[in-house]
């Protein structure tokens, strides 16, 4: 039988998505200091462009792994067994043999197109060949332990892959503060992170084995399940190309018109909004499997889910987002000095009130990957991709760097819209547009202006000297916590305020410590 999950499994999983995240966050945002400090911020700017180039092999690795994921999880019951091993066989050959040469042609031809494209020259340009390979061979280990993650995707086993996550996170960030005061260059950062990757790839392999191993197989292509994958996958490369078109496209262009230190100030500001962006999204991550169960399931169930899904993650998108928006300033005053806190502050900014927008279309992402729609999801991400990538074309040369976080927050009312467009297209149902208002713009316009409003009052302050991280994390928490009552408070003048408050208790007494009887 294929596994059934219930709400209280949902919340378990997703407080395993959430821990891992939050332990690789930490650590990540602790290394980072001391990384641009022994790098400097041109060396660290080198390795955003080198991480950006290989970017693009991300859509063959990601769309693998989710495909497989969604196939395998349709096929958990013995009686299954042989198909579901014929679907990882295939995926693991095409990870093996299609990964392989995406990793050799990065290592080949990586390093003359970014001295070309970026204009690198003495250090910088001399590192880029070792960059590339390391690159390109923590990007190969990444696309294989996609494989093997599906595995456990599939099987909603969410404490095994937080477990992964969390050991493979440790062993980079031990292994910089190793070898980068041994060799201050971009190759060695990138180096560092392809040794975690690895890790995550080795601890997948072996938990596999040994935990369900009667369902590994070899590697041998399929030609059914070679089809099968395609399918499902091919829609999914092309939403991943408008996915890295909208989170690179700045990268791209800063490399193209400006020197690395400012694609450094920019993925410091881009590394802080990404780490709160993406666990929020892990936390919703549990619904691809969890939809994937529900294809017979009718529209008004569905829809019900969806849009309740979408109710709970907007208040918290919101609240953790929103949050950055006053402290942004003394934040990075803190976390990176003077010198970048006064180039980054608004970009920051920026960038969280875009990361805000961008969160009304992940659960409804969820959703039409699991019942197979990937060409929804494609169109979706190319549209966002393509407004990104044309404001910041037009914007960076006569605005310079900073225009940088604008195009993104285009590119997600792009998003927006688009998905608006595809829901209501996708439910034919009476009623759709106040349930949309409710659950989906309400909460997110909310914690904007909420955000933006505590800005104004505290978000301000000019430092004489560096603000203690008590003021800082005391600010933040202040914010996302004004920033959720205020959410929650909207939800309760609408017809449907009495779902949103029975879907929040719920939520709060899962995680309660102890509980009323």
């Amino acid at each position: 039988m294929a596994l059934k999950k219930g709400p209280s499994d949902l919340l378990g999983n997703s407080a395993w998505n959430a821990i891992a995240f939050a332990v690789a966050v930490l650590l990540n945002l602790a290394i980072l200091p001391f990384v641009i400090f022994r790098l400097g911020l041109a060396a660290f700017g080198v390795a955003g462009l080198v991480t950006a180039c290989v970017a693009p092999a991300l859509m063959f690795s990601n769309s693998l792994g989710l495909s497989t994921a969604r196939e395998l999880a349709q096929r958990l019951a013995p009686s299954d067994r042989d198909e579901a091993r014929r679907f990882f066989a295939t995926a693991l050959a095409l990870a093996m043999i299609a990964g392989g040469v995406i990793a050799l042609a990065l290592c080949l031809i990586g390093a003359p197109l970014a001295r070309l494209g970026f204009h690198l020259g003495g250090a910088a340009a001399d590192d880029l060949n070792l960059a590339f390979a390391l690159a390109g061979a923590g990007w190969l280990m990444q696309c294989l332990f996609a494989v093997f993650l599906s595995l456990f995707t599939a099987r909603q086993d969410y404490r095994r892959i937080a477990s992964i996550s969390i050991i493979g996170t440790l062993v980079t960030t031990m292994s910089m503060l190793l070898l980068i005061p041994l060799a201050p260059r971009a190759s060695t950062f990138l180096g560092c992170q392809a040794l975690g990757f690895a890790t995550n790839f080795l601890l997948a392999f072996g938990w596999s084995r040994r935990t369900i191993g009667e369902w590994l197989a070899r590697p041998a292509l399929d030609r059914g399940a070679l089809h099968a994958l395609a399918r499902l996958g091919g829609w999914q490369f092309a939403a991943q190309s408008g996915a890295l078109l909208a989170g690179q496209a700045d990268r791209y262009l800063l490399g193209a018109l400006l020197q690395p230190q400012f694609v450094g100030f920019y993925g410091v500001a881009q590394r802080l909004e990404e780490a709160v962006y993406i666990g929020v999204l892990k936390v919703g991550e549990i619904l691809f499997p969890f939809f994937s169960t529900l294809q017979k399931g009718d529209d008004d169930r569905k829809l019900d889910l969806l849009l309740r899904s979408s109710w709970v993650l907007n208040v918290l998108a919101a609240s953790a987002l929103g949050g950055l928006i006053p402290v942004a300033g003394a934040l990075l005053y803190r976390w990176t000095g003077a010198e970048v806190a006064a180039e980054a502050e608004l970009v920051l900014v920026v960038l969280a009130i875009s990361g805000i927008l961008g969160s009304s279309a992940n659960v409804f992402a969820f959703y039409l990957l699991s019942q197979g729609r990937s060409s929804s999801n494609a169109l979706i991400s190319l549209m966002t991709g393509i407004f990104t990538l044309a404001t910041s074309a037009i914007a960076l040369p006569y605005f310079g760097w900073q225009a940088a976080g604008w195009s993104s927050s285009v590119g997600m009312i792009a998003q927006m819209v688009t998905t608006v467009v595809l829901l209501r297209r996708t439910f034919k149902l009476s009623g759709l547009w106040p349930r949309m208002l409710h659950f989906v713009l309400v909460p997110l316009g909310a914690g904007i202006a909420v955000a933006l409003t505590l800005r104004v009052q505290f978000g301000n302050a000019v430092f004489d000297h560096v603000p203690s991280w008590w003021y800082v994390i005391s600010l933040y928490t202040m914010s996302a916590a004004a920033i959720f009552v205020a959410a929650v408070a909207a939800s309760q003048l609408g017809p449907y305020r009495a779902v949103c408050w029975r879907d929040l208790s719920a939520i709060v007494s899962r995680f309660l410590p102890l509980r009323a009887v």
